[in-house]
């Protein structure tokens, strides 16, 4: 079986599906993988890395789909939506983050003539054997990371207390709105880089999450009964709650120096949560990173792929942050897929069990049938852009 990595084509990836390391266990596993000449060069991976891992290099990105059994892929099918669809050939198996949401009915279509299986792993289940596949939670805890890095940049203070000589340095306020994967990860690296932190979610129960980082949960004045699934995830709430919600942040958000936001709700665009009143009453100087902004932000400014000035606040909309990490991001990222490779395949051959809860969640097209499961198990959850929690 040939594994195909053909390189991404949007303007602002610079990760890679597959890195080197990862390639060479998937030859030692007896795949044979055949790679696009320069698809690693934005993750540092040079062609001869490649090679040396025992993968054939090509000049033509056509010839990997005409040779793959399995493309590989970070951003497929939608990545570029005013380009043709990649040359996927009939019967191909595609495998990556394929913006199942954004998807219309004319390239589900495409797929089905195909008869391609197309697996979106932005739609891996939540249960503990996928964990290791789980791409999403992989790349909200680069953004997470980031976001703080972005912000810690940008802000004209230090984040941490600092006693000197000259006097005394009070600490930043950072304030990160969602505990899920990208939430956790901010408040870690704030915590890190001595801030003073605090952190919100509507669950209560991630309080203790929360906590264990070093940062204070705060608790609003809310009914938060129905919030949450019976697996511990967030529910949408209706606009009362929402209104009710922005009352209540407008008493914190303007208290600090950085804001994290990271609400999103799958296929559905994100909650506004932090209005311009708020950030009004911010001061000067102050950062607002929003990790929403692919789904129109959760901050009244936000412009997607943007840096917005509003009353002396900055205002981050970053769509890709993982991409400017593109080293760890690939490698999380290949790994991830190689975990979900390894689980297709039996003794060698690549087995579609749509019994398999794993298989039947992620796969959108197989075998000229248009599956679309997240309209099936869409429940309205939300999730922060790791895909894992509530991030309110």
């Amino acid at each position: 079986m040939i594994v195909g990595v053909p390189g991404e084509t949007a303007a602002d990836e610079t990760r890679v599906s597959l890195t080197p390391p990862v390639t060479e266990r998937l030859v030692d596993d007896g795949l044979d993988v055949c790679v696009a000449s320069g698809a690693g060069e934005g993750s540092d991976w040079a062609d001869a890395a490649y090679r040396e891992a025992g993968c054939e290099v090509v000049t033509d990105r056509d010839e990997v789909f005409e040779r793959a059994d399995v493309v590989c892929q970070v951003r497929g099918l939608a990545a570029n939506a005013d380009e043709p669809m990649d040359p996927y050939r009939e019967g191909q198996v595609v495998v990556g983050t394929l913006g199942p949401y954004d998807l219309d009915d004319e390239t589900y279509d495409e797929l089905a003539d195909r008869r391609v299986s197309a697996f979106a792993l932005e739609f891996m289940p939540r249960i503990s054997r996928a964990q290791s596949m789980d791409v999403l939670s992989s790349m909200a805890s680069v953004g997470g990371y980031k976001a703080t890095l972005v912000a810690a940049e940008r802000l004209p203070k230090l984040f941490p207390l600092e006693m000197t000589a000259a006097g005394t340095v009070q600490p930043a306020e950072v304030f990160v709105i969602g505990a899920g994967v990208a939430g956790l990860k901010a408040i870690s690296t704030a915590e890190r880089l001595g801030a003073s932190v605090r952190g919100y979610d509507i669950r209560l129960e991630v309080k203790q999450e929360v906590e264990s980082l070093g940062a204070d949960f705060v608790e609003l004045d809310l009914e938060t009964e129905g919030s949450g699934d019976d697996e511990g995830y967030a529910r949408e709430m209706d606009e009362e709650f929402y209104r009710q919600q922005r009352k209540e942040l407008g008493r914190v958000v303007p208290e600090s120096d950085v804001v994290i936001t990271t609400a999103a709700i799958p296929g559905a665009p994100a909650p506004e949560l932090v209005s311009e009143e708020m950030i009004a009453e911010m001061d000067d100087g102050s950062v607002i990173v929003d990790l929403a902004a692919a789904d129109g932000g959760n901050c009244d400014p936000t412009v997607a792929d943007e840096t917005v000035e509003f009353e002396g606040v900055t205002v981050f909309g970053p769509t890709n942050l993982p991409a400017t990490v593109p080293g760890t991001a690939s490698q999380l990222f290949a790994n991830n897929l190689r975990n979900f490779l390894t689980h297709l395949l039996d003794d060698g051959e690549l087995v579609i069990d749509t019994d398999d809860e794993i298989i039947d969640s992620t796969l959108l097209t197989h075998d000229g049938t248009i599956r679309r499961p997240h309209e099936d198990s869409d429940d309205g959850n939300e999730t922060d852009d790791g895909g894992e929690t509530d991030a309110e």
